[in-house]
């Protein structure tokens, strides 16, 4: 048995204040599981949703969120032969992430790269792997096309327009404010739109005489029905996530939620095939459940030769819900990392 610290939200999902650090024991790991020693949590958007009880998959009743991390093995299963004790690696979870220790099955957890950080290990394999599959092998992105990338200095942005860099691709980004425009400017985005009233407008510009092939949507709203009548026949928008639903607080306001879910955008499967158009979305939680499919994206990337993470801002694990406060404000660049 080890002894460990986790986050509970207590007693279900609906608010930050309800996340309480407890001491506990943890069992030993069953014969496929390794024990991770955590030394680093990356916090990602999923987890506020998870936190508010927004997200579908979120489990019912007291659970631990988290679903990133790095650390090194503790222990090892006697089916185990991927990795040892002692090693470094990184790793996903569906929820348990946001603990000094946790067991997990050995086929979720990878070799972190020497030169990485722990910091860096745990802002790698949720952005990358929702970047990659979003933009490869759903939106089929190709050699010179243009890509918009919405969010383009937060997590899953910065991958999306390493990668897309990477393959040829002409990249649109746009961020939320001003003061990021550096920042982009120097991860390597073609044009750079701070998103507005006139972001159509701005848009259109930016794409001159090219055509817009792929949109990695994170936003929703009106910027995700503009972006969607902008796209070229045979476009492909692929939609991750819909920031619009969350702002500051603690918990969500479920009277600004109903009228945004109201006013949400309606696309009319019937006008799409008359305009060549595919609307797709996912979530990470189901590529989870898709071992074999994650471990064929996961040597794509190594093939690619992606750098190292863009870390943000690190917080000590009991400055976790303060960190949480803070990715709600949409402020940060780079991820968010707790060091236990």
């Amino acid at each position: 048995m080890t002894t460990r610290k986790a986050y509970h939200i207590i007693p279900k999902a609906g608010s930050i204040k309800r996340l309480q650090l407890l001491t506990e024991e943890l069992a030993d790991p069953q014969d496929s599981e390794v024990q991770i020693e955590v030394k680093a949590i990356g916090l990602n958007f999923a987890d506020i949703f998870a936190v508010f009880g927004l997200y579908k998959a979120t489990p019912k009743g007291q659970f631990v969120p988290g679903l990133e991390y790095s650390g090194t093995v503790k222990a090892v299963g006697k089916d185990v032969k991927s990795v040892k004790v002692g090693d470094n690696i990184m790793g996903v979870t569906r929820f348990g992430g946001y603990a000094t220790h946790l067991n997990i099955d050995a086929r979720y957890v990878v070799p972190m790269p020497e030169s990485w950080s722990f910091e860096e290990g745990a802002s790698f394999l949720v952005q990358a792997l929702t970047a990659y599959y979003a933009m490869f092998e759903l939106g089929n992105l190709q050699t010179g096309q243009s890509m918009l990338i919405h969010s383009a200095a937060g997590g899953v942005g910065i991958q999306a327009v390493r990668m897309a860099k990477k393959a040829g691709i002409f990249v649109i980004g746009t961020i939320g404010s001003e003061n990021k425009r550096a920042f982009l400017e120097e991860l390597g985005a073609d044009r750079i739109i701070v998103r507005g009233k006139d972001f159509p407008d701005r848009l259109k510009e930016a794409l001159g005489e090219r055509e817009l092939n792929v949109v990695l949507e994170c936003i929703g709203g009106r910027i995700l029905k503009q972006g969607y009548e902008i796209m070229a026949p045979m476009g492909r928008m692929v939609v991750y996530g819909s920031a619009r639903y969350a702002h500051p607080g603690d918990k969500p306001n479920i009277f600004r939620l109903l009228a945004k879910f109201i006013t949400r955008p309606k696309i009319d499967p019937q006008a799409m095939t008359n305009e060549n158009k595919a609307l797709m979305g996912f979530n990470l939680i189901w590529l989870y459940d898709k071992v074999h499919l994650m471990h064929d994206i996961l040597g794509k990337l190594e093939a690619m030769n992606m750098p190292a993470p863009i870390v943000g801002k690190t917080f000590s694990m009991e400055e976790l819900p303060d960190a949480l406060r803070l990715f709600l404000k949409g402020q940060t660049t780079g991820k968010l990392v707790i060091k236990p």
